[in-house]
């Protein structure tokens, strides 16, 4: 049997590690639910639902700075409004919060619909396909990019840059700050270009017309932001719709029961967020010295607030590994909590759920033409398809 010691060191959440992290997150909560994980540097680690909550609800101890992400996303510089803390981080946060507001993003439904009507409709004559490369991925990056203003010309270009910045962090820091430097040379030449462009309605516009204490955002910071919004748009989407079809072709009952019942639909995209999170794991620093659950932080230390293990905690869940379609009762962490909850959230779900009631009304049913494919990130998903 794997010593707690062992297995707090051993504690990983990126990569292959991801295949079975679940039975991970029941080991670590059951023999040690506060931590000391041995991977990038070090960090503690929180497991249980109400130690999350409580750790987000209190930025005076946990710090998002220098980074909220372990490791970092290639970058030297933090990204705004993600590693700011109060009281600055209210100012930036407020800036683009009304273009995410339900009623904003309810604007944006009939687009979504569209697109993802078009993607399915290139899928038509197809009985086996990549419906990550060809509906999950293609989907929220076409959303996005519209909302924010970013070239449709570049589009194609985005993908490569998301891999090699989330997923070759953990293995190959070094492409991925290679893709990050291309990156932020990107958004350089982007804005500099805008500054003399007229006004869109866009994020974009909305970012060049801000003012924080009467003056407009700097350069630097106007890159910032952009680069967090690149990744945060365009990945965690997709990683969504792309795991909530990997459940879905495993269980054709649940299949059949969102065609019968589309009024479900909401309540399942909530419960795969919930078990699938795409974001399984946010980084602090803790600003004191304190104690949780018998552990004592120093001030200094990295602290982890594990999502995917909080959204599995039996105390906060009814069988909590048990994907229920239906599940009413769903406070679950997949957007975060408190101040730093994410901003897209609204937008984000409501894309996962306008992506499933098309693909499900549209694909009479689905299974895995590969069944070894991982339930996590955004690669190749290979379903084969029924036509009616």
């Amino acid at each position: 049997m794997t010593d707690h010691r062992t297995l707090e060191g051993e504690f990983d959440f990126h990569g292959d590690a991801l295949d079975d992290v679940f039975s991970t997150y029941s080991r670590l909560r059951a023999r040690c639910p506060v931590g000391r994980g041995g991977k990038y540097g070090g960090f503690w680690y929180l497991t249980k639902n109400e130690d999350i909550f409580a750790a987000e609800q209190d930025p005076g101890t946990f710090s998002v700075a220098p980074s909220m992400l372990l490791p970092g996303f290639g970058t030297d510089f933090p990204l705004i409004p993600l590693d700011i803390d109060p009281p600055e981080h209210a100012r930036y946060r407020r800036i683009l919060l009304p273009l995410f507001t339900p009623r904003a993003v309810a604007r944006l439904e009939d687009g979504m619909r569209g697109t993802a009507r078009q993607l399915i409709g290139q899928m038509t004559e197809q009985r086996v396909a990549d419906v990550s490369a060809l509906y999950a991925r293609p989907m929220p990056t076409v959303v996005f990019s519209r909302l924010a203003g970013f070239p449709e010309k570049d589009w194609p270009r985005f993908d490569a840059w998301v891999d090699d910045i989330i997923y070759e962090r953990t293995t190959n820091p070094a492409r991925a700050r290679a893709a990050a430097r291309e990156v932020v040379a990107y958004f350089d030449h982007l804005l500099r270009a805008r500054h003399s462009m007229a006004v869109n309605h866009d994020l974009i516009s909305e970012l060049l017309g801000a003012r924080i204490d009467g003056e407009p955002l700097t350069h630097d910071e106007l890159v910032s932001y952009c680069y967090l919004l690149f990744l945060a748009g365009l990945d965690t989407t997709a990683w969504a719709i792309r795991s909530s079809l990997w459940y879905l072709a495993r269980h054709a009952e649940a299949q059949e029961r969102l065609r019968r019942e589309p009024d479900l639909i909401p309540a399942a995209a909530e419960e795969f967020l919930r078990t699938m999170s795409p974001v399984q794991a946010m980084a602090r620093t803790c600003r004191a010295d304190t104690e949780i659950r018998g552990r004592q932080l120093k001030a200094g230390d990295r602290v982890l607030l594990v999502f995917g293990a909080g959204n599995r905690d039996p105390d906060s869940f009814e069988r909590p590994d048990e994907i229920q379609i239906d599940r009413e009762a769903n406070r679950h962490l997949a957007f975060g909590a408190g101040i730093h909850r994410c901003l897209g959230s609204h937008l984000g779900r409501r894309e996962l759920v306008v992506a499933l009631q098309e693909f499900l009304s549209a694909v009479p049913g689905f299974s895995h033409a590969e069944p070894d494919e991982k339930w996590h990130g955004i690669g190749r998903l290979t379903l084969q398809l029924a036509r009616g």
